[in-house]
């Protein structure tokens, strides 16, 4: 399916705005409110529209402290890589998890509430991860911009 102008109007204001109703929706890209309401469920039925979420404020959940880690595993070997992944989809507080080409096999996105937080965090499931030869660990000083907006 291609995205005409208007699929991808209605994207970016739902990236924006994905709580406002379908009347504030349709009033926004210019729509009766029956033509937005079909094209949202095409969009959704299509997979564009993935899910809605409620993004939460790190700071005020207590969890103000970013911590970016590179591992690197002992092997590439497909039942190392797997192993890993379940156990790293475990942890509560690994945000994201990438697979990497470079210098390491992983790069995982983690929140803590402060150093002490994450020496317990790294204690109780990083240090237990299988498969890992080697771990590097760095602290976000200031997030210069996030977003979960894709350009539509």
């Amino acid at each position: 399916m291609d995205l005409d102008p208007t699929d991808r109007r209605i994207l970016t204001v739902l990236q924006r705005t994905g709580r406002m109703s379908n009347a504030e929706l349709s009033e926004e890209v210019n729509l009766s409110a029956s033509a937005c309401h079909r094209r949202v469920q095409r969009l959704e039925k299509e997979g564009y529209i993935r899910d809605y979420v409620a993004l939460l404020d790190p700071r005020k959940m207590g969890r103000p402290t970013t911590v970016f880690v590179e591992i690197t595993l002992q092997a590439q070997a497909d039942e190392v890589l797997d192993a890993f992944e379940k156990a790293v989809k475990l942890i509560p507080d690994v945000l994201e998890c990438h697979l990497m080409a470079g210098a390491a096999d992983y790069l995982l996105k983690i929140v803590a509430g402060d150093t002490e937080d994450f020496a317990r965090i790294h204690r109780r499931y990083l240090a237990r991860l299988p498969g890992v030869a080697q771990m590097q660990s760095s602290f976000a000083l200031r997030t210069v911009r996030q977003t979960t907006a894709l350009q539509v």
